[in-house]
């Protein structure tokens, strides 16, 4: 049960709940209850959350395969990641020979996040190929998942130019450029960090060609990298899954503390339970701005 006070800041978690009554006591007559320093109060039960199995696994070629394995909790919970530690883990190669990964939490400096499973040897993930993932524990949850190596689209050219500006004020804006191939339906996110990877980046898109199958695109930013800077420029070929998941991650944080704002919820690539299982396809280039 939550207590709010309606002309108090309502939470972006009991918005949702609330969110009608509040905007129309806030409409109609908020600025005389402010006016007269009233305040009434309000109980809402809130509906009970069974706690679901989230798993975050990107699997790259050549790589020991490494995955995430929490529990969701309530939205007004500590923000304190629950690890089970009963989940079993099995990954489906595309030879149908099944691998489990062991229960081993670490960190992983490489890609700066923390992981739950890992496995025995790097992988061989060709373009076209089928992964299967599966988590059991227990409870009896059990979550699935399937993902497809999406084929490599390079990077064409990356280039920079500065302004004019005098010295002290120079900076540069980055064009990136690639050709999307003849098949519909192609997804593609663009990263550059300063530096390593293991930070958050600089600039992130992510772009879909519905409008221009087939050409040259040409990503470009703003002026915001200066002389001598170190970048790490990324793109990443997407399945759809992946991206209608990155798409709904950026409208739930867009709607996230809006009380104008549709709730969004996350499109899982998972079934039985909460996260991302994908094959990551990517070219890299790391380059000096001067």
């Amino acid at each position: 049960m939550v207590r709010i006070g309606l002309i108090s800041r309502i939470s972006a978690a009991s918005r949702r709940t609330v969110q009608a009554a509040g905007l129309a006591a806030g409409l109609l007559g908020g600025a005389g209850l402010a006016g007269c320093g009233l305040q009434k109060e309000i109980d809402v039960e809130l509906p009970a959350y069974p706690a679901q199995l989230v798993v975050e696994a990107y699997l790259e070629n050549g790589r020991v395969p490494r995955l995430t394995v929490t529990e969701s909790v309530d939205y007004l919970a500590a923000p304190t990641p629950a690890v089970p530690t009963d989940v079993t883990a099995t990954l489906t190669l595309p030879d149908g020979r099944r691998e489990v990964l062991k229960f081993a939490p670490a960190f992983d400096e490489r890609t700066g996040k923390a992981y739950t499973h890992v496995g025995l040897r790097p992988l061989v993930a060709q373009p076209g190929q089928t992964f299967d993932l599966e988590l059991t524990d227990t409870k009896g949850r059990r979550v699935t998942g399937t993902a497809t190596v999406p084929v490599l689209v390079p990077i064409d050219t990356v280039e920079w130019v500065f302004n004019d500006k005098p010295e002290a004020e120079r900076k540069a804006y980055v064009l990136v450029r690639f050709q999307d191939p003849q098949t519909p339906a192609d997804f593609y996110r663009m990263q550059i960090h300063r530096r390593r990877v293991n930070k958050e980046p600089e600039v992130d898109y992510v772009i879909e060609d519905r409008l221009n199958n087939g050409i040259e695109y040409t990503l470009g930013t703003g002026y915001d990298f200066r002389p001598n800077d170190t970048l790490v420029v990324s793109l990443y070929h997407l399945n759809r899954p992946y991206y209608d998941f990155l798409q709904s991650v950026q409208n739930a944080r867009s709607a996230n503390g809006n009380p104008f704002g549709q709730p969004s919820a996350i499109k899982s690539t998972v079934e039985g339970g909460l996260g991302v299982f994908t094959v990551l396809s990517y070219q890299r280039r790391q380059l000096i701005v001067k």
